[in-house]
């Protein structure tokens, strides 16, 4: 698919809503928005900027045309999260970190493209940088980098306001195990995620690191996420099938807590 051509189009008819959680990704965030701003992908480009202290705010005001939710305490990734689901208007959305090396259009029309053609109702990136693990078995779970069906997850506020401040992605996990929604694994070969050491250095990185990995050990248990990865991978590319019902009409789907 090429920028501007008859599929892009019809990505645009589709109503992605693109959203980008960001917090202190002035020297990053650049690159995300020139490969998403104006795509034809992509209905509307919404930033959450969660209390960031540089100059985050001031290059997303410089790209006209995107939405920017903005609040000056840092809240955590989950918060900024449902501050976006918020505002999307979009039938789908697409969740984009902010700090993504080598992002490019093309990589937007590939994550979207699997929804549009119908293979699948959710798309997961696997990055060049992703786990060794989730590389060698086809599936980065807690990829932030994914396109899902606003429905999914229009009625979750509540719910989402009682997790952690990571831990957005396994919540969303099981509400699409729950649902049984075909997903399509979209692999980024040129793309990688900025780890936080460089970021902050080795000693805030490790630890910011860790508080990630307690805050989704709050979320669920060391076996409770083994379980999780595996119930992802069995609906990686399975058979097509009916698209699965809003969670409105699926019973206890819409309140349901991890």
């Amino acid at each position: 698919m090429q920028r501007g051509g008859n599929r892009s189009a019809d990505l645009f008819v589709h109503g992605i809503s693109c959203i980008v959680c960001a917090y202190n990704e002035a020297d990053r965030i650049g690159n995300i928005l020139r490969a998403v701003n104006g795509h034809p992908a992509v209905k509307e480009l919404i930033v959450v900027n969660d209390g960031s202290t540089d100059d985050t705010i001031a290059l997303v005001r410089a790209h006209p045309g995107i939405r920017l939710v903005s609040y000056s305490d840092n809240r955590g990734k989950t918060h900024a999260m449902r501050q976006g689901i918020a505002a999307a208007t979009g039938e789908h959305l697409m969740f984009l970190d902010a700090d993504l090396a080598g992002l490019t259009p093309r990589n937007i029309d590939l994550l979207a493209a699997p929804i549009v053609g119908g293979r699948a109702e959710v798309s997961i990136s696997l990055r060049r940088n992703s786990l060794a693990f989730y590389r060698m078995t086809g599936l980065d779970f807690v990829s932030g980098e994914r396109v899902i069906p606003a429905w999914l997850v229009r009625h979750q506020a509540a719910a989402m306001a009682g997790l952690p401040r990571w831990g957005g992605e396994t919540f969303i996990n099981q509400l699409i195990i729950d649902a049984r929604l075909r997903i399509e694994v979209v692999d980024w070969p040129g793309v990688a995620n900025i780890r936080k050491y460089r970021k902050v250095g080795p000693v805030r990185g490790v630890l910011a690191e860790l508080r990630m990995v307690h805050d989704a050990l709050q979320v669920l248990s060391p076996l409770d996420l083994a379980r999780q990865y595996v119930g992802l991978l069995k609906l990686v590319n399975r058979p097509p099938g009916p698209f699965a019902k809003p969670a409105a009409a699926r019973p206890g789907l819409s309140s349901r807590r991890i």
